[in-house]
């Protein structure tokens, strides 16, 4: 594949743009062994194998990915949304490269595997793959999204049994269920669900006459949020991780 094929495919620009990178000399090429100096490659049509490429982008670090598959801290204060209301967007937490990764869709860049309100914090999955999207946040498919819950109120045995048995939202007559539900605490608790609607947990906790007041989710199927991930920051799946997912 061409250089600027490559840049352009990681999100680097138009075609144009990723050649003129390279003739000024801003693209360094690295070993796919981790090995050797840096090279720089001024001529945006050399052929490189992407598998495994390893460059430089104007002192920036990356390598090749034909996807892009990564977990965001999502701190509180921010929208997941490309075009926010009344706060920051997710999306600028992230390089410029990962919003602009060329799609077939209308949409370009990374999105967001479903969303979390501005006032929840935790896991956030973001992908330019579709069906791995879908995947993860399809209802059918059942993936599990624990989140911690700290109430205004004390956490009881018989709201979590409602929680347990399903209770109905103002909006769906069937009846939601948790599909898991453990009392961590006098005003925490550990709410498993497998689908998500629009406010999810906090209706379904006022449904039962209590009130969320911090909401964070540290769990979507095996993977759980890593303790170094800080708020805001991001980081790339590594098969180890896409294990945990399920789809390994």
């Amino acid at each position: 594949m061409q250089l600027q094929d490559i840049l352009y495919s990681q999100g680097f620009g138009t075609r144009r743009v990723c050649a003129g990178l390279a003739q000024q000399g801003w693209v360094e090429i690295l070993s796919s062994a981790e090995v050797g100096a840096p090279v720089a490659c001024t001529d945006a049509t050399q052929e490189f194998n992407p598998e495994g490429l390893r460059f430089r982008v104007q002192g920036v670090e990356w390598l090749y990915q034909a996807k892009a598959y990564l977990m965001l801290h999502k701190p509180a204060g921010v929208e997941c949304s490309q075009k926010p209301s009344a706060y920051p967007s997710i999306y600028t937490l992230l390089p410029s490269p990962l919003r602009q990764r060329p799609s077939k869709s209308a949409v370009q860049g990374v999105q967001a595997v479903g969303r979390l309100d501005q006032d929840t914090t935790g896991l956030l999955l973001l992908s330019d793959d579709g069906q791995f999207i879908h995947r993860m946040s399809s209802p059918k498919k059942h993936v599990p999204k624990i989140y911690r819950v700290h109430a205004k109120h004390e956490v009881t045995a018989q709201q979590v049994e409602r929680l347990l048995a399903g209770v109905v939202l103002d909006d769906d007559p069937r009846p939601v269920k948790a599909a898991d539900c453990v009392r961590v605490d006098d005003h925490v608790m550990d709410l498993t669900l497998t689908e998500g609607k629009y406010h999810q947990v906090k209706r379904m906790v006022a449904a039962v006459g209590n009130r969320v007041e911090g909401l964070h989710r540290w769990r979507i199927g095996g993977l759980a949020l890593p303790p170094d991930l800080l708020p805001g920051q991001w980081r790339w799946l590594s098969a180890a991780d896409h294990a945990l997912l399920g789809l390994a």
